[in-house]
């Protein structure tokens, strides 16, 4: 509890990380009663196309007549559900192959980091273009797309950080008491590489919904849900004509992604107040 504590004070000195805090809850909040509340399908055509702002629909309709607000709402829903499955895959997938690599070194750590090095190697937005054109658009085989371009970074990550705890005294006294190697790496060595994780992971996050959002632009995207880089996609032939349609989709992205960045960068210091302000 007095760790905690001392994270959280360590964490709310950084105010432009406390705002993006509350301002990335209100975003979660939005996303889960928003399409409770405001019970509209997103996909209904509900007006007259290209009806202005603060009117009969607050944000406005799209190019079809469906409820921009609607959209939000709804693709908030959808854009953070991608996002965190996506990051939460990737982590996973990097912490296990890196804690292998970094603990065992020799042989395995060559295979594993080889294999890694191959997929940095390929551009990470055209690899999962080409997974979801192989694969039918679905949020499933997106977030699948996502996870796997997203890992490797990661794993490099864990490699490096059970590298330089594999040699620590607390280590070889677990082996000299003869621990299982699992219960070391699980219980002893991962706790202590997890600061790091938590940070990568959640910048993971907001590059993931960028990713996202960049494959529904160019209708790479399930076309049962409506996300926001769908919303933007579509609102691009009414860019000079009715301007408010691609910008309430792509404000939404900038803001829930720049919250996410000041969120990690928080979570950052507090993990590591030695490196502030460097």
């Amino acid at each position: 509890m007095k760790g905690m504590r001392a994270f959280l004070r360590r964490y709310g000195k950084n105010r432009a990380a406390l705002g993006a805090a509350a301002v990335l809850a209100l975003v979660v909040l939005l996303a889960i009663v928003g399409p409770l509340l405001y019970a509209i399908d997103p996909f209904d055509m509900v007006g007259l196309p290209y009806a202005t702002p603060f009117g009969e629909f607050p944000l406005g309709t799209d190019v079809s007549g469906r409820d921009i607000l609607a959209g939000i709402l709804n693709g908030a829903r959808i854009s953070l559900l991608i996002g965190v499955t996506a990051a939460l895959t990737a982590t996973t997938i990097g912490v296990a192959l890196g804690a292998l690599a970094g603990y065992y070194g020799g042989l395995i750590d060559d295979l594993l980091m080889r294999t890694t090095e191959f997929f940095l190697t390929i551009p990470s937005f055209v690899f999962a273009l080409v997974l979801v054109a192989i694969f039918s658009p679905t949020v499933a085989s997106v977030t699948a797309a996502i996870a796997v371009v997203s890992w490797p970074s990661m794993a490099r990550l864990v490699r490096g950080e059970f590298i330089a705890q594999r040699g620590r005294t607390y280590v070889q006294a677990c082996r000299a008491l003869g621990m299982p190697d699992w219960e070391i790496i699980l219980r002893q060595i991962l706790p202590n590489a997890l600061p790091p994780v938590i940070v990568v992971g959640s910048l993971t996050v907001a590059t993931a919904i960028l990713t996202e959002s960049g494959l529904s632009f160019l209708g790479l995207s399930d076309p049962n849900v409506v996300t926001w880089g769908y919303m933007v996609g579509v609102a691009r032939t009414a860019l000079f004509a009715a301007p408010w349609m691609i910008s309430i989709p792509g404000l939404a992205i900038l803001i829930t992604v720049l919250a996410i960045n000041l969120v990690g960068e928080g979570l950052n210091d507090a993990f590591n107040p030695s490196l502030r302000g460097r």
